[in-house]
């Protein structure tokens, strides 16, 4: 299926969370849903009975009524709400899900509304990690920390999320009698991985506000102790300091980011894989995929959008 390109005006890109208490999170979705559809905005939201979290993106008459429609239960007036710009709309299609967490940690009790760690301002960030006595941590997975992280950070090389109490218990690195800095994307993991802690017994819990993407729009690039680009869930794939669009595309085959040199390697084949699955893929999956990247490029060049491309999509 295909549909006519529009021509959009700059698109607002809003990265937003909140841990609030909703025991009535399922009747919030549909008049959630209802403003986004009216407004024209698309991306995905997600309602748990411990908050909201999600990507979506608009125009900004209508990213302003889905924030004020949010904003407009009390409970969740302090949203944590970042934006920035793309040239064309980074998603196709607008889901709100109901789910058991907003961000799924997998340990029951654990309340970030209530217990998370301590937050620091991206402009008091450097000092902290650069007490010998603070131990650093990047809660976000290993694909993640691969294309970006601060200098001298401990790396958990965790697969996804849930990963990460596994890899508490069995961390020679940490120790309850020093500070313990965490750092995520946009906060929201930190928020949790944060509260984890301080239940297993962490006093000095630390945790950057606003996450990475705060540290980069805020912190000046020759002050930076960031090094290398930030992996985000949209389509810009990756950002630099000042939130500018970074160098990586995503593969479709495993959904990792590609970088510049991956691109050149002969296993890399557009739409259909990279280095990374190159041969993990099935025989099935290859020609399915390579298929979907034929009509995409046939859209295309009709002008068209097809409606199976993602917005990670490269010509």
């Amino acid at each position: 299926m295909t549909t006519n390109v529009l021509e959009h005006p700059a698109i607002i890109v809003a990265a937003l969370y909140k841990f609030a208490d909703l025991p009535d999170f399922e009747r919030k979705r549909e008049p959630l849903r209802q403003v986004c559809a009216a407004h024209g905005v698309f991306g995905t939201l997600l309602l748990a009975s411990e908050g909201i979290n999600g990507t979506i993106a608009g125009s900004r008459a209508g990213i302003d009524a889905v924030i004020e429609h949010i904003q407009g239960d009390e409970r969740l007036t302090a949203l944590e709400y970042k934006e920035s710009f793309a040239a064309t709309m980074p998603f196709h299609r607008l889901k709100v899900r109901l789910k058991k967490e907003i961000v799924a940690l997998g340990v029951p009790d654990i309340n970030p509304a209530k217990d998370a760690g301590t937050y620091v301002k991206p402009d008091q960030w450097n000092a902290l990690i650069s007490d010998p006595e603070v131990v650093v941590v990047d809660t976000r997975n290993e694909y993640e920390v691969a294309i970006g992280s601060f200098k001298g950070a401990i790396d958990p090389k965790t697969k996804a999320f849930r990963d990460f109490p596994k890899w508490v218990a069995e961390s020679q690195a940490l120790s309850k009698h020093k500070k313990v800095a965490m750092y995520c994307t946009g906060g929201i993991r930190c928020e949790k991985s944060t509260a984890y802690l301080r239940s297993q017994g962490f006093d000095e819990v630390f945790h950057l506000e606003g996450g990475i993407l705060r540290y980069l729009e805020t912190v000046p690039e020759e002050d930076s102790l960031w090094d290398g680009e930030c992996f985000v869930f949209d389509g810009r794939v990756s950002v630099k300091h000042g939130l500018e669009p970074g160098s990586y595309g995503l593969c479709h085959g495993c959904r990792l980011p590609v970088s510049v040199e991956d691109a050149k390697d002969p296993r890399f084949v557009p739409g259909v894989c990279c280095p990374q699955c190159h041969d993990r893929l099935t025989d099935e999956q290859r020609e399915r995929f390579s298929e979907r990247q034929k009509q995409i490029q046939l859209a295309r060049q009709r002008g068209e959008t097809h409606l199976g491309s993602r917005p990670h999509d490269k010509p």
